[in-house]
């Protein structure tokens, strides 16, 4: 199965974007500290996400980035997608020419298995996903996580300033 850190990545980032950006816009800094995340990885997730026009930019203070459309709209196989990441069981990445340039034995039962994967993320939104309860207790969480962090941040650099 090929779901690699990009495509999971992805769709952390645009969920926790998603239950964040209800209020205010989001930046990625943000995003990155909740859910421990390289900044310039985000970065790059976002300029193909920005491209494939599920998110947009708010320049200026209080700026960051908010969801193009409603969260019902986007589902998660479009989220891997956009960051250019497939769904694969195969070993062949679907090309049929995975045993001596032609199909193995098994070639079709990996296909299906991956059709229904895609088919299930498909099935899935980033709204229905922010509707789930065990989400928004993660989320809460994280955030205070986060702003304790920032505080532990603030008072070690108040110190080192002395």
């Amino acid at each position: 199965m090929r779901l690699t850190t990009k495509g999971r990545y992805a769709v952390t980032a645009m969920l926790d974007l998603a239950y964040h950006s209800q209020v205010k816009p989001v930046t990625l800094t943000e995003i990155a500290t909740r859910q421990t995340i390289s900044l310039s990885y985000l970065e790059q997730l976002f300029a193909r996400l920005r491209r494939a026009g599920m998110v947009k930019g708010v320049r200026g203070p209080g700026g960051g980035y908010t969801l193009c459309g409603s969260a019902h709209e986007i589902n998660i196989a479009d989220i891997i997608a956009a960051v250019d990441e497939h769904v694969d069981a195969t070993k062949c990445g679907g090309e049929s020419n995975c045993q001596k340039e032609q199909a193995c034995l098994t070639h079709d039962l990996w296909m299906g298995l991956s059709d229904q994967i895609r088919e299930y993320l498909r099935g899935i939104t980033l709204g229905e996903l922010l509707a789930r309860h065990s989400v928004k207790e993660i989320a809460n969480r994280q955030e205070q996580e986060a702003q304790h962090v920032i505080e532990v941040n603030t008072l070690v650099g108040t110190r080192a300033s002395i």
